[in-house]
């Protein structure tokens, strides 16, 4: 390559549909990498919906909604259907070859400097076959996580030894913390971990929420797969307390309101509220760390990247579990009271990931 840098710097940004916490991931580290490489056009990859971009890419980007992996199938965020996800793995490789003859002849017609992936494996293989530098981008790998599922993995030897030789395939493995080994890929560069939080708007959401006094306001947001039900009968007698539901809400209650209802967007109503309640996911918990943020969070328990984001949490922030029976009853006082009024030091200014991962991606456009 040039020692210049290119006119037209191109990224093609392979990112797992599962969610939104890998998008929530790629973003930041392409808006720091579009600040240093002005003309930066990123080619996204990815099922995630186009409008989680809008308001948070910054540089020029478009989006071909191509399956790139599998993640977990789920019945909403807290239920992991663990023989489906195995079933659904198969098919996706029963078709691997067409797939990846598909993913080569897309790159190779738009030609980019680096394939970014995060975390679909699929993209690695592929840039490797088209010639192109591959990088991952990822706090786990999926073989990392169908291990974690149930005992049923020993059955699924071959196809894991397949996710793992794809993801051996990467050139460079950039590893955000809190997150796994990334085990099986040998160019490993452990960065900080990636977050891009909103500036709080507490006063004018409250405001516009119509709270006064102590009341806590409590986000309850699990992510980018919804909740089919919550508790609201439960919610609608905790005195003391105003919840804001991602999703739909039933009308008629002064204590419960949608997110969707309201003119804030999850980002601003994260910063703005007192604690929030959910799963751990990468996404919520580093962000809710950052800005200072108490959580209560209900644990699955059979998703590998758990662990490590819980530790993070009782390190840096302030938590609190919640069993998933109380969480389902909405027996949600004896996790939330502790935490009224704890206010924990925001930790933004150690979530240095997406610098660390720009200043890695620069040599690849020299």
């Amino acid at each position: 390559m040039s020692d210049r840098l290119l006119t037209s710097p191109t990224i093609w940004c392979a990112i797992s549909g599962h969610g939104f916490g890998h998008a929530a991931q790629v973003v930041p580290v392409l808006n720091e990498l579009g600040r240093r490489l002005p003309g930066l056009t990123a080619i996204l990859r990815t099922t995630v919906s186009s409008s989680f971009f809008h308001d948070r890419l910054a540089i020029a980007w478009s989006q071909h909604s191509v399956q790139q992996d599998v993640g977990c199938v789920q019945h909403g965020p807290l239920q992991i259907d663990v023989s489906d996800t195995w079933a659904k793995h198969q098919q996706f490789h029963a078709t691997w070859e067409a797939r990846l003859a598909g993913e080569v002849s897309a790159m190779a017609a738009a030609a980019p400097s680096l394939v970014l992936a995060d975390t679909p494996y699929l993209a690695l293989s592929a840039g490797k076959r088209a010639g192109i530098p591959t990088v991952l981008l990822a706090s786990l790998t999926w073989s990392e996580i169908l291990m974690s599922l149930d005992h049923s993995a020993a059955e699924h030897r071959p196809l894991l030894r397949s996710i793992e030789l794809a993801y051996g395939e990467a050139d460079l493995a950039l590893r955000m913390a809190p997150g796994l080994p990334l085990s099986g890929i040998k160019n490993v560069l452990d960065i900080g971990p990636i977050t891009e939080p909103a500036l709080s708007e507490r006063e004018r959401l409250r405001s516009f929420l119509k709270i006064t006094g102590s009341e806590q306001l409590v986000l309850v947001g699990f992510g980018g797969i919804p909740l089919e039900s919550l508790p609201w009968a439960q919610m609608d007698k905790m005195i003391g307390y105003q919840f804001l539901v991602d999703g739909p809400s039933p009308g008629g209650s002064s204590r419960v309101h949608s997110l969707a209802a309201i003119p804030f967007t999850f980002k601003s109503a994260l910063a703005s509220v007192d604690v929030v309640m959910t799963k751990p996911g990468y996404g919520t918990i580093v962000e809710a760390v950052a800005l200072g943020l108490p959580v209560v969070y209900v644990r699955r328990y059979n998703f590998a990247e758990e662990a490590p984001l819980v530790e993070f949490l009782h390190q840096q922030g302030q938590g609190r579990e919640l069993s998933l029976q109380d969480f389902l009853s909405g027996n949600w006082r004896p996790a939330l009271e502790p935490l009224a009024g704890i206010r924990p030091a925001p930790r933004s200014k150690f979530m240095t990931g997406a610098m660390d991962a720009a200043s890695s991606l620069l040599r690849y456009f020299q």
